[in-house]
């Protein structure tokens, strides 16, 4: 075996270089993938080459299914496989992406999502040759700070409680002020 994988030595490397991925996972997917990239016009097409893109089903403005296409199994299977290893992992940016789509969506579609994710992360390293740079398990937390506060102001104010950073040690506290039945619809 190793003697086939000698000529992919770097290749290898730089798929190793996600989380999540050993020698046998990253040996299977670039059987199937390879390591030229340029066969691929984006990585949407390399997705949906393996089965791992998000379904598009409209009727009447109405989104009907969200169901994946179908691609190489193979690909496919693998992917998903190491995407269940990172979801169990902690501290890094791919674990925290699985642990927030699943608290939405469940675990089988959280897992679907990191596999299409990894498979990207995967076609930008092979394409740019530079290995992968972990972002930390608090990057979508920061990244996202204000947006966080202003929905949390914003559910305080609809459930009759205001914030008030100015106090000491801060907090929500009721709102006496309002009327009893009244909610707030507008944006805080």
């Amino acid at each position: 075996m190793e003697q086939y994988l000698h000529p992919f030595e770097e290749a290898m490397e730089l798929v190793q270089s996600v989380v999540g991925i050993d020698e046998t996972a990253a040996a299977s997917i670039l059987a199937e993938i390879g390591t030229d990239m340029t066969r691929f016009a984006s990585e949407k097409h390399l997705a949906s080459w393996a089965g791992v893109c998000p379904g598009n089903k409209q009727s009447g403005g109405r989104r009907l299914s969200g169901k994946t296409t179908k691609g190489n199994p193979y690909l496919r299977a693998i992917l998903c496989e190491v995407a269940w290893a990172i979801a169990h992992t902690k501290d890094n940016d791919l674990s925290a992406f699985s642990h927030r789509i699943a608290r939405r969506h469940g675990k089988p579609k959280a897992i679907m999502a990191l596999s299409h994710k990894v498979l990207v992360i995967i076609y930008h390293i092979l394409r740019t040759k530079k290995p992968y740079a972990d972002l930390g398990a608090e990057y979508f937390d920061q990244r996202d700070r204000e947006r966080i506060e202003r929905h949390h102001i914003h559910r305080a104010s609809t459930t009759r409680l205001y914030c008030d950073a100015s106090a000491k040690g801060g907090g929500l506290i009721p709102d006496t002020t309002r009327q009893k039945g009244f909610r707030w619809r507008g944006r805080a």
